[in-house]
C-alpha cells in the first residue's frame, strides 16, 4: 500500500511559503507560510486505519508528537486527518473544525466503504485554539477525484500572508550556434566575417570614447557570429498532458459521479478500472 499526501498552494501566494520538509511517508512534508503577524505551519498527515495493530498507531502518534513538539510556540498550527485525534488535540491545544459548520450530509463525510453502503466523516482539519477563528468554513467536495477512496476536504481560511509583489519573468536569451565552429566551413566563414569587421575598424579614430569604441567592437563580433553561426534553436518539447489524458479524466470522473449516484458494485468495478 502507498501512502502519501500533499498540500496545492496557488500561483499567487508561492512566495509567502518558506519551506517545505519531508517527514515520512505518512507525515509527508510541513509546508510554512509566512504570515502577515504570524507564521502558518499546515501539518498534513495520513493516520492508521482502526484495522491496524496498536503497535503501528503509537508509533504515528509518536512521530506526530516529535514533529509537532519541533514546531515554535508563536505559529498558527493547522493539522487535518489524524488516529485518536481527540486525545492529541487536547494535549496540544487544539481545536477540532472540521464538524463545527453546517452542511447537508453529503458535505460532511469524508470517506465511502467500498460497497457504498457506509459513510463515515474520518479526516479533520484541527487548528490552535488561539487562531481558531481564522478558519471560516469546513467541508469535503466529493467531484474532486485524487484517484482515492476519500473525498477533498477543503478549509476556507482568514489570514494575511506576506506576499511578495514582485514576479519573476523567464527571460529568453538568444545563444549562438558554436557547434558550427567544430566545423571546416563554419570556422572558415566566421574568421572570414570577423575579419572583414575589424577590418573596418583600423581607421577609426584613436579620439573616440573607448567605452563607444568597446562597443563598436562588441556590435561587430555578434553581427559576424550571427552572419556565420546563426542562432541555436530551442527543443519544443511536446506537452505531457496531452488530449487523451484530458480525455481518460474526463471518463474518470464520470464513473466516479455515476458510483455517487448509485454505489453498486458494477459502478464500483467500472470507477475501479479507471485508475
Amino acid at each position: 500500500m502507498r501512502f502519501g499526501t500533499c498540500n496545492v498552494v496557488y500561483k499567487r501566494i508561492v512566495s509567502a511559503v518558506k519551506w517545505v520538509e519531508f517527514v515520512s511517508d505518512r507525515i509527508s512534508y510541513t509546508e510554512i507560510l509566512k504570515g502577515r503577524w504570524c507564521d502558518i505551519i499546515v501539518t498534513n498527515v495520513q493516520a492508521p486505519t482502526e484495522d491496524k495493530v496498536n503497535d503501528i498507531k503509537d508509533r504515528f502518534c509518536e512521530e506526530l508528537e516529535h514533529v509537532f513538539d519541533k514546531f515554535p510556540k508563536h505559529p498558527m498550527k493547522i493539522n487535518d486527518n489524524g488516529a485518536r485525534v481527540v486525545n492529541f488535540a487536547t494535549t496540544k491545544n487544539l481545536t477540532l473544525k472540521s464538524t463545527m459548520f453546517p452542511h447537508r450530509i453529503i458535505h460532511k463525510f469524508t470517506w465511502t466503504f467500498p460497497d457504498g453502503n457506509i459513510q463515515n466523516k474520518i479526516d479533520h482539519i484541527l487548528i490552535d485554539r488561539r487562531s481558531y477563528s481564522s478558519i471560516l468554513d469546513v467541508r469535503s467536495f466529493r467531484a474532486a477525484d485524487c484517484d482515492t477512496d476519500h473525498h477533498l476536504v477543503g478549509a476556507k481560511v482568514s489570514e494575511r500572508l506576506a506576499v511578495s509583489k514582485q514576479r519573476t519573468h523567464r527571460v529568453h536569451m538568444e545563444r549562438f550556434n558554436l557547434k558550427k565552429l567544430n566545423e571546416v566551413d563554419g570556422k572558415e566563414q566566421y574568421c572570414v566575417e570577423i575579419s572583414n569587421m575589424f577590418a573596418a575598424l583600423e581607421n577609426l579614430d584613436t579620439e573616440v570614447d573607448v567605452n563607444k569604441a568597446w562597443e563598436s567592437i562588441r556590435e561587430n563580433i555578434k553581427i559576424s557570429a550571427k552572419e556565420s553561426m546563426g542562432y541555436y534553436e530551442l527543443k519544443k518539447h511536446k506537452p505531457w498532458f496531452d488530449e487523451g489524458c484530458s480525455k481518460l479524466l474526463d471518463q474518470r470522473k464520470d464513473a466516479k459521479l455515476q458510483w455517487l449516484k448509485d454505489p453498486s458494485e458494477i459502478n464500483g468495478n467500472n470507477m475501479k478500472n479507471m485508475t
